[in-house]
């Protein structure tokens, strides 16, 4: 079984704007990250991104953009020697009824785990908010909480996590 790294998307890999993400327009990589995730993919993590993406349940935008814009993001990496495993997402928004696949539960995560043979025991989850850190925890992957928009690679030489 493979480690794992899970990485939360706004804020993660793409700037964090403030609210919504809506289109390919507003999408932004932040600076140095498809060099971070080279470098995971070297030292032997999959990478899986698990973000909320609640928008789509109140109708800001529709499953359509969230895939043009997550395609966008594997063409990036691709271009720049990197990959992520897989790419998964919770469309709905907590007043819309509860569910479990939206952060801070961890469906996503065991789904991830489950799909690409990941050890959740080995892993870790980075994100800019506290829910990243209780769906990491609700299922014994070590959740790593940073400010948003923080430079990964930073994250990643603080932590230790290329050694």
């Amino acid at each position: 079984m493979a480690k794992g790294m899970f990485l939360d998307r706004d804020g993660v890999i793409n700037r964090e704007i403030g609210r919504h993400t809506t289109s390919l327009a507003e999408f932004e990589v932040l600076p140095g990250v498809p060099a971070a995730i080279r470098a995971a993919n070297e030292a032997g993590w999959k990478v899986v991104v698990i973000t909320n993406q609640s928008g789509i349940d109140l109708g800001l935008y529709a499953h359509a953009e969230v895939e043009r814009i997550h395609n966008y993001l594997h063409e990036m990496l691709r271009s720049a020697g990197a990959h992520v495993s897989d790419i998964l997402y919770c469309p709905h928004h907590p007043s819309k009824g509860r569910c479990l696949c939206r952060k801070p539960g961890s469906l996503l995560l065991e789904r991830g785990a489950a799909r690409h043979g990941i050890d959740l025991e080995r892993s870790v989850m980075i994100g800019d908010r506290d829910r990243d850190v209780e769906a990491a925890q609700a299922v014994g992957v070590r959740g790593i909480l940073v400010a948003a928009n923080s430079p990964l690679e930073q994250v990643f030489e603080k932590e230790n996590l290329l050694a």
